[in-house]
């Protein structure tokens, strides 16, 4: 019992060890790039500037206004200056000049113009030449109205006549008509709220008038039309409500509402002093808060940190309370607003306590209570409270507020997430990126927000950080190269606008000198290599920035990096550099980088080699002169690119296809006479369909054709073709073109017929581009032979003459009419080129509808008409680099979610391993009781879709996979519910003839393998969730498949240990691929004249191989020798076609093999001799053999006279414990020929498949 305890935690640990093959974010996210749109929310569609300010003051000093009665002692002082103290002009004077330099504080770069006591006619002036030198910018008009009465509700204000013996009103209307838009006002008189109840309405009649006369001037015709300007976009501030008056408190200023707008921090430490510092701060009274030492704009001094701290404040609140395009509205667009918006929050606050209450258009929800206020009374309390101190000497103590703050972020960003609730510290955050004492503190905790996601980057810029980091470049402080690097890489990963503005500040210049620095860590040199692709993307300053700053060559050096993220960049931002840039592609050959990334073909890493196919498919893509060492270098490339047609990823070849589509359209007329020759070739098909010249011709048929071998649904007779097309057929007869287009072209049409549909369907579109124009050429031949013979033979085509146009036009030349489409099934599809009876009139596409109308138009098109139809088809992009650029976008510093012990997936894993444990534990325990039972009880039969060619029982779910020739049933061997079938998307003409599982002790994978040579991976094969079949990958594991007239199709063999996938058949080596690079190791030579029927490995050793041959031979082979040397012995007692062969893992039986022959010989064998130890004759026509893997049992399964129909179990010393020859059920029917034979890998369960179409299952129990 202490043994099988040990046994059970041994196999739960080894389900976690377990590598999983095809379960990277390749296979499992659908390759695009990011398709969010919310970051371009934070950038300002327009800048605006106030470049103008009115200031209307209306005080007529020494004269109140008859509807105000005013408290004794009252508010007198206007912009901190007692009006009274001088004569009433001389302060009229300095209020206007002390209120100027109050705006300028916060636009000194405005045009202010004062107009103090005015008339009517002054202020109309005044507004409309301001609105006229401003043009479309914003003009700020500013009005005190303490000297006259109080607004209408007409819509009216006050200003003189000019002998200020009468008060004039002023409407609305007219100053909006004067001061246009955008503008924005400020009211500091009572009963400021009429002013914009009157100011809405007013705005409203004018939309409406707008829009009479833009109605009539449309209908009338006439041009001159007066048009009322546009009331919108303008922005108001108000004092107070529309029925309340302005404090008159003697201790405040009689302008409580301007000082707040304009001197904030002033009227905020006085109030502060009147309500709090009696409990807070005693001793400190206003006269000494007067003299508190430093300026605003210095942060290192008392004053100038408190006003950094209230601006951080300010900003949090705003950005807590406002929705987002209010806040970049009011605080992001133009920094006088800006200002005054964060005074107005102070405004409120202050004003509420006397009973006032300030408001806005656009109007804002109440902010006076945020609980950011107490941090401020705090701050003013530590500051206020050295301030005695301070006075006499004393060293000022920073406020810890920055510092409490980053804290309560750091704390948020522990258990941050999308949900919650975004973090309020955030604008502080970016106020700290000023100060250098808690910068690096600040951009860490910025870096690990960004982090969370796309959405916190777009939080982050839409609070304004972007110009913060932009300046920051400048920096040369080497420790916060880091930080800034994987800022920049966060927000180029999300939005990639912002590239204009790096290049224009040469940032650009930040990056490269990161990338060059062989001291940074590598995953940093990674994202400065991201950040300079992304400055170069479609981008042409970029471009020449970057080759201006020797990229070219920085990349190059390290492209043999062992990190590979870095690799895959730094041939991502190679290929951008020189995407459509000749200078940047001759720089490229200067340096060799072509010839340095042909070493990253064949990296171990599939993103590595499909970013080296991309940077050499945008090498040769260049549309510069044409020059032979330019042609011979994009040969070169090309010929080098082909051999990773074979490669395992798909997402290699779907690069591959788009980088010869660049060298295809730069040779478009040699590729053209390519596949005219090849089709060509199609006319030579005998009536009864079978070509007469080999591959080439029908791979091209095969490549554009409408079905193209998906649906799976050819007759078995339909004979088997070579897979790879030998390019010599076509070399024969294309004359003078070079052997070099024959093999891209050889190559291209192979990648037609991939078995993956992302990179068959690009590959097909862009054969069927070259197919039509060579066509539409070939049916403007005649016009074109008429001209060429008025000139010399001299002026001809390097690759045509004249004799060779009209061969090939006369040889295009028929009666007959198009195929619609329908062909009979033993020929392949329709073909535009009718055999035996010449071509049809166009070479169409497989794109176009095959009607009759619109066939007919297609020869009226020319050669440059289908350039631009077709053209625009071809996929030109596979959204490869963008969806790399997704990594960035995502978190790279949170684990992932599998390793979360408390995540859903963790949790689900989890699960399925306790469950892999219960069936080993059951099945042990069933083989105790049942070890003496003979395997004869039937518990499952059923009819399957198709003749069984393959069956595998899950290991730890009730389910029987059996595979026919064309698909796959899921059947549930309990209930004897049919779960699933699909169709595998065979070839033309090609049969499963492998199936197996991957990943069953986790998320479980399906794998098929046809005689073709194709691979495919299968998720979700049961459909479970709602979730449809889908493909993982597929790639062409065998080539050369050879032809004859019993094969053994394609054999594979699964090690789950070592993700190695063994492969081969009807070829005469074993192919040995590695699924997590997606490469082939190597190519193992048979030495045998026949197929190889069955593969066996050594999991555990992983030295030792197996294969059983059609010749009877069996084959052993060490993998850790080379491939010549591999084979260490050769075994050949069988005298027929070995059925299968098997390696026991254990050391139970006589011998650690086991083989049995179509003779029906099975034979046990031991690796140390070459002479089997054990030998059982059971009955000829043997075609199946299983052996359990738990027990020293196997079967064997017959398919001779009705006699020998029978399926016989045998344990390995050679006792028959039982033959099965009858369905149970059935009336004694006896059972078909067997075809398939599989054990449950743990449970005493045995699954048979007929070639009558039956899969049964039979067990030592009793179906209950």
């Amino acid at each position: 019992m202490y043994d099988d305890i040990i046994e059970s935690e041994e196999s739960d640990i080894c389900d976690w060890q377990l590598p999983l093959a095809f379960m990277k974010k390749r296979h499992l996210e659908k390759i695009e790039g990011n398709t969010t749109t919310e970051t371009q929310t934070w950038r300002m569609k327009e800048r605006m500037k106030t470049v103008s300010v009115a200031l209307v003051l209306c005080l007529n000093v020494g004269v109140d206004p008859p509807d105000v009665i005013k408290t004794s002692p009252c508010a007198r002082l206007e912009c901190w200056i007692d009006p009274l103290a001088t004569s009433a002009q001389k302060a009229l004077e300095a209020i206007g000049t002390s209120l100027q330099k109050q705006y300028e504080r916060w636009q000194p770069r405005a045009r202010y113009k004062q107009s103090l006591d005015p008339t009517v006619d002054e202020v109309k002036k005044l507004c409309t030449s301001l609105r006229r030198n401003s043009k479309e910018e914003r003009v700020l008009f500013h009005y005190n109205g303490h000297g006259v009465p109080k607004p209408t509700t007409n819509g009216e204000i006050w200003v003189f006549n000019k002998n200020f013996t009468q008060y004039i009103p002023l409407s609305i209307y007219d100053l909006q008509t004067w001061m246009g838009s955008p503008s924005i006002f400020v009211y500091d008189c009572s009963n400021a709220g009429l002013i914009l109840d009157s100011f809405e309405e007013f705005a409203k009649q004018k939309e409406q008038e707008r829009v009479i006369a833009l109605n009539h001037g449309s209908t009338s015709g006439r041009t001159s039309v007066t048009v009322p300007p546009p009331a919108k976009n303008c922005i108001q501030l108000a004092a107070c409500g529309r029925d309340e008056l302005l404090p008159m408190n003697p201790e405040l200023p009689a302008d409580l509402f301007t000082s707040c707008l304009s001197t904030p921090i002033k009227i905020a430490l006085r109030w502060f002093c009147y309500h709090k510092s009696k409990s807070l701060v005693p001793g400190v009274t206003v006269e000494l808060v007067d003299k508190i030492p430093g300026r605003l704009n210095d942060r290192r001094t008392p004053l100038g940190e408190l006003n950094w701290i209230f601006t951080a404040i300010t900003d949090t609140i705003a950005w807590n309370v406002l929705p987002r395009e209010l806040f970049q509205k009011l605080f992001r667009q133009d920094l006088l607003v800006a200002s005054l918006f964060r005074n107005f929050l102070l405004a409120e606050r202050i004003m509420r306590s006397y009973n006032c209450t300030p408001i806005s258009s656009p109007q804002l929800p109440p902010t006076y209570q945020h609980p950011m206020w107490q941090a401020w009374d705090l701050a003013v309390d530590i500051s206020l409270s050295q301030l005695p101190e301070l006075i006499e000497g004393a060293e000022y103590k920073h406020s810890p507020f920055f510092a409490e703050q980053l804290t309560a972020f750091q704390v948020w960003l522990t258990i941050g997430c999308e949900g919650r609730q975004p973090p309020e510290q955030l604008p502080i955050v970016l106020q700290v990126l000023l100060s250098q004492v808690h910068r690096l503190r600040a951009l860490d905790l910025l870096g690990r927000f960004l982090d969370l996601g796309p959405w916190a980057v777009s939080l982050a810029l839409s609070v304004g950080i972007f110009p913060y980091v932009l300046k920051l470049l400048q920096s040369s402080a080497r420790e916060l190269r880091h930080l800034l690097v994987f800022i920049w890489a966060k927000i180029l990963a999300v939005d990639r606008a912002c590239k204009a503005d790096l290049v224009k500040d040469t940032g650009h210049k930040y990056f490269l000198s990161v990338l060059a620095d062989p001291y940074m860590p590598a995953q940093h040199r990674t994202m400065a290599a991201f950040v300079l692709a992304m400055i170069a993307e479609d981008y042409k300053p970029g471009q020449e920035a970057a080759l201006q700053c020797n990229v070219i060559a920085i990349c190059l050096e390290q492209l043999n990096d062992q990190h590979p993220l870095l690799r895959q960049w730094l041939a991502v931002c190679l290929g951008r550099v020189w995407t459509k840039y000749d200078a940047a592609r001759w720089c490229g050959v200067r340096s060799g980088a072509h010839e340095n990334l042909y070493r990253l073909l064949t990296d171990p890493v599939p993103e590595v080699r499909a970013a080296a196919v991309y940077a050499l498919g945008t090498f040769i893509g260049s549309r510069g002169e044409k020059t032979d060492h330019g042609t011979n270098i994009d040969h070169n490339v090309g010929m080098t690119l082909i051999s990773v047609a074979q490669d395992g990823s798909p997402i290699v070849r779907k690069e591959l296809v788009v980088a010869l589509y660049q060298l295809i359209i730069k040779f478009e007329s040699q590729f053209a006479s390519v596949a005219r020759h090849a089709m060509e070739e199609e006319s030579q098909l005998s009536p009864t369909g079978v070509a007469t010249t080999p591959v080439p011709s029908r791979l091209l048929n095969s490549a554009i054709s409408t079905g193209s071998g998906d649906s799976g649904t050819l007759p078995s007779a339909s004979p088997k073709l070579p897979r790879i097309p030998s390019s010599s057929s076509l070399t024969g007869n294309v004359g003078g073109h070079s052997n070099i287009y024959v093999q891209i072209w050889a190559v291209m049409l192979q990648l037609a017929s991939d078995p993956y549909p992302g990179v068959k369907q690009n590959a097909q579109a862009l054969v069927n581009e070259i197919n039509l124009k060579a066509t539409m050429t070939m049916k403007q031949l005649p016009n074109r032979i008429k001209e060429e013979r008025r000139r010399t033979s001299s002026e001809l085509s390097n690759t045509t003459s004249v004799s060779s146009l009209e061969e090939s036009f006369s040889s295009d030349q028929s009666d007959g009419t198009p195929q619609n489409g329908e062909s009979p099934p033993t020929l392949l599809p329709a073909r535009p080129i009718i055999p035996g009876g010449g071509a049809a009139n166009t070479y169409h596409s497989y794109q176009f509808p095959r009607t009759r109308k619109l066939f007919a138009k297609g020869p009226e098109m020319t050669v440059e008409e289908v350039s631009d139809v077709t053209r625009d088809k071809v996929p030109v992009n596979t959204q490869f680099t963008e969806w790399c650029s997704r990594y960035f976008a995502q978190s790279v510093m949170k684990p992932p979610v599998e390793m979360d012990p408390y995540s859903p997936i963790h949790q689900a894993r989890e699960w399925r391993f306790v469950r892999n444990r219960r069936v080993r534990e059951e099945a042990k325990t069933q083989a105790l009781k049942t070890a003496s039972r003979p395997l004869n009880d039937q518990i499952f039969v059923n009819k399957n879709q198709g003749v069984p060619v393959a069956v595998k029982f899950h290991p730890f779910v009730p389910n029987v996979v059996v595979a026919d020739r064309e698909g796959v049933c899921v059947w549930n061997w309990e209930n004897g519910e049919r779960l699933n079938y699909f169709t595998n998307g065979n070839e033309k003409g090609s049969n499963i003839t492998s199936m197996g599982f991957m990943n069953s002790h986790d998320i479980t994978l399906l794998y098929t393998g046809t005689d073709s040579g194709s691979v495919r991976i299968w998720k979700h094969y049961l459909c479970e969730d709602n979730n449809p079949v889908q493909i993982v990958t597929a790639w062409q594991a065998l080539t050369e498949m050879l032809q004859s007239t019993r094969g053994s199709g394609m054999v594979l063999d699964w090690e789950q240990e070592s993700g190695i996938l063994l492969a081969s058949g009807d070829v005469r080596v074993i192919r040995v691929w590695d699924t997590q690079k997606e490469l082939c190791l190597q190519d193992i030579p048979t030495g045998a004249d026949s197929c190889v029927t069955s593969l066996a490995c050594d999991s555990m050793g992983r030295s030792l191989l197996i294969a059983g041959c059609g010749d009877g031979s069996l084959r052993l082979y060490d993998r850790r020798l080379a491939p010549t040397e591999s084979r260490v012995m050769t075994l050949r007692e069988h005298t027929s076609w070995v059925t299968n062969v098997y390696l026991q893992r254990g050391s139970g039986g006589d011998g650690k093999i086991i083989s049995a022959s179509v003779a029906g010989d099975i034979r046990f064998w031991d690796p140390r001799f070459t002479e089997s130890v054990k030998l059982i004759n059971s009955f000829p026509e043997l075609t199946a053999l299983a052996v359990h893997t738990e027990t020293n049992v196997f079967a064997c399964g017959y398919s001779g006279t009705n006699s020998q129909q029978l399926i016989s179990v045998y344990s390995t010393a050679g006792d028959a414990l039982s033959h099965i020859k009858y369905y149970d059920g059935f009336i004694g029917q006896r059972i078909g020929p067997v075809s398939c034979l599989a054990f449950h890998p743990h449970r005493h369960h045995l699954a048979a498949g007929s070639r009558d179409s039956f899969l049964s299952i039979y067990s030592t129990d009793k179906k209950r």
